[in-house]
């Protein structure tokens, strides 16, 4: 039994499960194409601050990533969930999709990789923004990963309307050499890309967004969607082109997303399945024998923990997520680039703990339950 702090003060007890749930690895589906954007490993020995570049330890992320591919799921490397724009510059940024694309060739593992801006350090003109996509977008392409072009805070801030938007990611598609992966993540998960697409409306974001897919189908491979709003993605999938993708990125409904209905479904892109991997690359399978219900029943009583992880505000779940491998045993630390490790509350993190605990996601029990018991000793007292 271990005791586990309240929101609103006070303790409970909780008596942790015996056993995990999580199963073995497996193969890649056949029926889905799905990518976990995969979390970074900080190195907790380096002799750095929130404002210095990030110190990552390379083994212990690269493990991840094998432990990711093990399973069958692709990579989504240098993401938001591997602290993009937060903490992980570009030089790290760069270094660690070189480092995963060597390592998906070594394994014969899937990857894509975030090509953005954030190389830039002030305010910025369109041309300077074009400049810093299409070096990022050249790094990518030369490590033979697939690009993903991710939403940026600078042409956010530069643009000044849809036809900035259509002008420099047109240029964009046209360099590309393969299809790429078009990255639509909404203000909930990052207060600077407000009006993205060139208005706060997100219908009239959805029709640039859409205008701009319909003038290149051949250079886009799918669209990753992060606007936590089911409606709106399915009504969004449903008026693309034939053959380009959309790839879920709603960590608050991507079971019913991936399951789709008669007229389509989503793929997956997601920060959640960073935690979640064996179970989803079990649900996923499921669905490639035509088992609906099989998948939904393995990945329906995952959303609680999604929904908490990802509650608001939302930029913060990597905490979350960090907290999550350490309990399991993928890191031998909670520490965080940048000193992330301090952006959730200890109820918070207790309340993540049970309910990775209840669904089985620890590989050894025991270990979770006393790291978790370190946790709350040393920040909350709790013994």
């Amino acid at each position: 039994m271990i005791r586990l702090p309240l929101p609103g003060g006070g303790v409970r007890e909780y008596v942790p499960r015996a056993e995990p749930a999580a199963p073995g690895g497996g193969g890649p589906s056949v029926s889905r194409t799905v990518f976990s954007a995969a979390h970074v490993v900080a190195d907790p020995y380096a002799d750095t601050g929130p404002d210095a570049p990030a110190a990552v330890d390379w083994d212990a992320t690269l493990a991840f990533r094998r432990h990711l591919w093990s399973h069958g799921l692709g990579v989504a490397e240098a993401m938001d969930t591997a602290q993009r724009g937060m903490g992980l510059g570009w030089a790290g940024a760069a270094e660690l999709i070189r480092r995963s694309a060597a390592e998906a060739r070594a394994v014969g593992g899937r990857i894509a990789c975030g090509a953005g801006t954030d190389q830039l350090t002030g305010p910025a003109g369109l041309a300077e923004v074009r400049a810093a996509y299409e070096e990022q977008l050249a790094l990518v392409e030369e490590t033979g990963s697939q690009a993903v072009l991710m939403a940026s805070r600078a042409l956010a801030a530069a643009a000044s309307g849809p036809e900035d938007y259509l002008d420099l990611y047109g240029g964009l598609l046209r360099q590309a050499g393969e299809p790429v992966i078009l990255h639509w993540l909404g203000p909930m998960f990052d207060p600077a890309l407000d009006g993205y697409w060139g208005s706060a409306d997100l219908d009239a974001a959805t029709e640039t967004f859409l205008e701009l897919i319909a003038a290149h189908p051949d250079k886009v491979d799918g669209i990753k969607v992060s606007l936590l709003d089911a409606g709106r993605e399915v009504a969004l999938r449903r008026r693309l082109p034939q053959g380009v993708r959309c790839y879920t990125g709603d960590d608050f409904h991507y079971p019913e997303l991936i399951a789709g209905d008669e007229q389509g479904f989503s793929h997956a892109l997601l920060g959640v399945f960073d935690p979640l991997a064996p179970l989803a690359a079990e649900a996923v399978r499921a669905l490639d024998t035509g088992d609906t219900a099989g998948f939904r029943a393995i990945l329906d009583p995952t959303v609680a923990l999604s929904r908490h992880l990802f509650g608001a505000p939302t930029r913060f779940y990597k905490t979350g997520v960090v907290l999550l491998a350490w309990l399991a045993g993928h890191q031998e630390h909670f520490t965080m680039v940048g000193g992330l490790q301090s952006a959730r509350s200890l109820p918070h993190l207790a309340r993540a703990y049970e309910l990775a605990d209840g669904l089985g996601l620890f590989p050894d029990p025991e270990l979770a339950e006393a790291r978790m018991r370190s946790l709350l000793a040393v920040q909350g007292g709790l013994r």
